[in-house]
């Protein structure tokens, strides 16, 4: 399982540097070194080197590759004293030479064998972290494992989550001063209440937990059910009430604060969550709370009465920004919503907020309330409203990132509309008259990405928070764009979905630098230097959850689960090593069934069922782009009773297919025969632009 290079050396160097990491405060980073999932505290996805830049970055090359297994590929590596840390798959962590790209070990999580039901949420882990010589990982199943940094071995082990629930981690953790942090996804299963959970980084002692939405106020007696259950109605513990905090979290070295992006509500539509209103706090929310205590600060929420799967999961980046003629602490944001935030750290105040891409649920920002003014219809009271951004987001968690030089945030903007609302959907029995081709109808919310729609797209946006406007937008291939990053050097490195790494001058937008990657790339790539020479590293492979864009990128790019290139990539000035040619996608062409028969009663039932069950992992319509199989190929011809035993009995769980042994047999079946009608639906030979 596990390779070990010159431990001796590689231990030593770790330990001297786990040294140096006590004697710093915990929050900085050694300008060389990549150690947290935004580099330092702050979360500015910032590297201060600039020995690439504009004048050099015709000169990258690349330097190593690193082939990995087929999974999740889409997270943003670490670096540390001259070793790359990624986790990848469901939650394994990969450690490899930074300059040769050797690997020195690997630890297996197991999650796919210990997660249960977790594996129906979720893809696997973006990020870690290291601090004092340990790698800090969060698993699918809900374990937060600190790892020795120089063997992989690890330290000591917490179960962060309840093991029957829905609850499970994607994100990175943050470590600082003594402490690491996480917290969990799966508000869209219900039966879930979000919290965060804040561990001694020596020992894995629990130090507190901060419930971000209110239990039973009968019985639960934390502080957050006795500040805000009177902003809440009905009863909405019984199904968890959502909140979930599965992104952003920051740590405040001057105030000694965490500040922590909540998720949506379950179910989405408030009827259902709270019947009667209120602002259902502390959803979609970003709230301040002490490190040392766990305790309440301040809150500021971005959607009252979250309505849309709108969030403040994204990234929260820190910074001091000259506003009105005086320095101001400032916690800035691009949430889903569409609107940019900058906040008084101090304070929770609202300074200002515009919208970074088209808006239609709102038509601004009260900044002397804090409270979004609401177009009508955005709350569905006169039938399917036409919402801008989705339920996607403007900006979804692919980090952005700032620079103190330019004082610009580089944000992967995306510009995209659907159709939302209750509209023929019954309330009590959570079904919808005719085709059933929902979002998720058991959130109480249906509706469709519309693709004809004007003016979609995606976009690399250079935003000044101090002016609230935009400087310069390149727009980007698909509806998915990249994770961004910025060096001293003043270059932005962003991935795209047409197998392109390029990197933009910060000022002007301008490009000065491509390469082909023979893979599409979400992750954010980092930046760090070894004996002198600065380094780029950067994991290819499409992955992650993306909504309803699947078989949008598949159609487009290309994308094919088995034959995309998943790598790590490092590039340095001079560098001269090749990649071979990319694999061609193998033609998606009609598969061999006689025994289908056409049944489309039963084929609009299993679309249904479909949505609900499968389309996270494996995308509209079967087709996923390169996330998980493709089942109008893989699955749809296997027999009802192989195909009853995957979903049912999950025989392929260590293969990472969840196990659906609550879903009734004349569900599985629809879905199979649903399958099975969109497997004949594709051509029976391979034409020009079929894919």
């Amino acid at each position: 399982m596990r390779e070990h290079a010159p431990i001796w050396i590689s231990g030593l160097l770790l330990a001297l540097s786990g040294c140096e990491a006590g004697s710093r405060s915990g929050s900085e980073a050694a300008a060389g070194d990549w150690p947290a999932y935004g580099r330092t505290a702050d979360e500015q996805h910032y590297s201060p080197l600039d020995q690439i830049n504009a004048e050099t970055a015709p000169r990258l090359g690349l330097v190593w590759s690193h082939d990995l297994p087929v999974g999740m590929s889409a997270t943003q590596p670490i670096e540390q004293s001259g070793v790359v840390y990624i986790t990848t798959g469901h939650s394994d962590v990969t450690a490899l030479d930074a300059k040769s790209g050797r690997r020195q070990w690997i630890w297996e999580s197991n999650a796919r064998q210990l997660a249960g039901d977790k594996l129906r949420q979720g893809y696997g882990a973006r990020g870690l972290a290291y601090y004092e010589g340990r790698i800090f990982v969060g698993t699918h199943d809900g374990r937060l494992v600190a790892l020795d940094a120089a063997t992989g071995e690890p330290v000591w082990t917490a179960q962060t989550v309840a093991k029957g629930d829905n609850a499970y981690i994607s994100g990175a953790p943050r470590a600082f001063d003594g402490k690491v942090i996480i917290g969990f996804g799966g508000a869209d299963g219900g039966g879930v209440r979000g919290y965060v959970s804040c561990y001694d980084s020596r020992t894995g002692k629990l130090l507190w937990k901060f419930y971000i939405v209110p239990g039973n106020p009968a019985t639960a007696t934390d502080e957050t059910t006795k500040a805000v259950s009177s902003s809440w109605r009905g009863q909405w513990w019984k199904s968890g009430g959502g909140g979930t905090a599965w992104n952003a979290i920051v740590y405040d070295p001057e105030l000694k604060r965490f500040y922590i992006g909540t998720g949506n509500g379950y179910p989405y539509n408030q009827k259902l969550r709270s019947p009667g209103g209120g602002d259902n706090l502390y959803l979609s929310s970003i709230v301040a709370v002490d490190a040392e205590t766990g305790k309440y600060v301040w809150h500021y929420q971005i959607n009252p009465g979250e309505q849309w799967d709108y969030k403040a999961t994204q990234d929260i980046t820190l910074a001091t920004l000259d506003i009105h003629g005086r320095p101001r602490k400032v916690l800035m944001q691009a949430p889903t919503n569409g609107f940019f935030y900058v906040l008084d750290r101090e304070t929770g105040k609202l300074i200002s907020a515009k919208p970074y891409t088209k808006v239609t649920w709102a038509s601004k920002i009260d900044l002397i309330t804090g409270r979004p003014v609401e177009n009508p219809g955005a709350r569905f009271e006169k039938g399917l409203f036409e919402m801008w951004p989705t339920i996607a987001g403007g900006h979804n968690w692919p980090p952005q990132s700032f620079s103190p030089k330019t004082k610009l945030v580089y944000i992967p903007t995306i510009n995209r509309g659907m159709f939302i609302g209750d509209e023929g959907l019954d309330l009590t029995t959570q079904t919808r008259k005719g085709y059933p081709n929902n979002i998720n109808v058991g959130m109480g919310i249906t509706g469709n990405f519309e693709p004809s729609l004007a003016g979609q797209g995606s976009f690399l946006l250079a935003w000044d928070p101090i002016t609230q406007k935009a400087r310069w937008k390149v727009p980007m291939p698909g509806f998915w764009p990249a994770g961004t990053m910025v060096t001293g050097g003043n270059l932005v490195f962003q991935g795209q979905m047409d197998n392109k790494f390029r990197a933009y001058d910060a000022v002007s937008g301008n490009p000065v630098w491509s390469y082909d990657t023979r893979a599409p790339i979400v992750a954010a790539a980092i930046s760090y230097s070894v004996e002198g020479r600065q380094y780029i590293t950067v994991l290819t492979g499409n992955g992650g959850s993306s909504g309803g864009y699947h078989g949008v990128m598949e159609q487009q790019f290309k994308i094919d689960y088995r034959s995309q290139a998943r790598r790590v990539l490092t590039f340095a000035l001079d560098g001269k090593k090749a990649l071979p040619p990319a694999l061609a996608a193998p033609p998606k062409i009609r598969p061999v069934d006689p025994g289908y028969r056409a049944n489309p009663a039963l084929e609009r039932q299993g679309a249904g069922y479909y949505a609900l069950a499968c389309g996270t992992c494996h995308g509209s319509g079967g087709a996923a782009a390169g996330t998980a199989p493709d089942l109008r190929i893989s699955l749809a011809t296997q027999s009802e009773e192989t195909f009853l035993a995957i979903v049912r009995e999950g025989v392929l769980m260590p293969q990472g297919m969840p196990r659906f042994q609550d879903m009734p047999e004349n569900w599985v079946l629809a879905i199979r025969q649903y399958l099975r009608a969109r497997g004949q639906a594709l051509p029976p030979t391979t034409r020009s632009g079929d894919g």
